[in-house]
C-alpha cells in the first residue's frame, strides 16, 4: 500500500481519530440522534480539515513559530465561519439542529491536531490526503452511530420507513433509550473497545510522517 493510500485509510480502519485515538468524542455524541445532520456535520468537518491542513502546509515556511498556534486557529476559524454562514443561509433547519457545535469545530481537537502534527511539516498534497483520511475516518463513526440510533430509537433512516412500527400493525417497538445521549454514549464506548484489539502498537513510529522521508513516494 503507497503511502498517500495510507494517509487516507489508516485514519479509517487502523487509527481512526474517534474510537482510536478519542478525539472529536463531543461532537460524535452531541449531533447523532438521526443522520441527516450527522453527514451535514461529517461533510463540514472533513472539508475543514482538508482547507485547514492545506493552507498551514502551503503558508509553513511563512508562520512565526511563536504564533503558529493562533494562526492555525485563525485559519480554522476563517473555514467554520464561512461554514457556519453558509448553513444558516441555505439549510436553517440543519443549523440550528447543529446548534454550537458547527462552531466548536474551531476547538475540535482533531483539526488543530492534524494542523499542528501533519500540516506544519510536511507539503500540501500528503496534508490535503491526510485531512480527508481524518474527516472520511471521523464521518464513519459520525454515521454509524447516527444510523444506529435512527433506525432503533425510530425505525427510520433519512426519513423512510425500515422496520413497521408496531402502532401501525407491525412488529418494531422503537428504543426510546436510542433518542437519548446516554445511547450515544454506550455506542461509541462500544466502538472504541471493538477497535482495541486491532489498534497498531504505533504507527507514529511505523510511519515518520515527514517530507524527506516519503517525498520519493509520492
Amino acid at each position: 500500500m503507497t503511502y498517500t493510500s495510507r494517509l487516507i485509510s489508516d485514519p479509517v480502519i487502523r487509527q481512526n481519530p474517534v474510537t482510536v485515538q478519542i478525539l472529536g468524542v463531543c461532537s460524535a455524541l452531541a449531533v447523532t440522534r438521526t443522520l441527516i445532520p450527522a453527514i451535514i456535520m461529517s461533510v463540514t468537518l472533513t472539508l475543514i480539515l482538508v482547507m485547514s491542513n492545506v493552507i498551514v502546509s502551503a503558508l509553513r515556511h511563512q508562520l512565526p513559530q511563536s504564533i503558529r498556534l493562533i494562526l492555525e486557529m485563525l485559519i480554522i476559524a476563517t473555514g467554520v465561519t464561512i461554514a457556519d454562514e453558509f448553513l444558516k443561509a441555505y439549510m436553517p433547519d440543519i443549523a440550528s439542529t447543529l446548534s454550537v457545535f458547527v462552531g466548536l469545530i474551531i476547538t475540535n481537537c482533531i483539526v488543530l491536531g492534524r494542523a499542528e502534527a501533519f500540516a506544519m511539516h510536511n507539503p500540501v498534497l500528503p496534508s490535503a490526503m491526510d485531512g480527508l483520511g481524518q474527516g472520511l475516518g471521523y464521518s464513519l463513526i459520525l454515521v454509524l452511530v447516527a444510523s444506529i440510533r435512527e433506525l432503533f430509537g425510530t425505525g427510520r433512516l433519512l426519513g423512510y420507513q425500515v422496520f413497521q412500527l408496531s402502532a401501525d400493525n407491525g412488529w418494531f417497538s422503537p428504543l426510546l433509550i436510542m433518542s437519548l445521549p446516554a445511547s450515544a454514549f454506550f455506542i461509541v464506548a462500544g466502538l472504541i473497545w471493538l477497535s482495541q484489539p486491532n489498534n497498531p502498537r504505533s504507527l507514529q513510529a511505523e510511519w515518520k510522517l515527514d517530507y524527506h522521508t516519503f517525498r520519493g513516494k509520492l
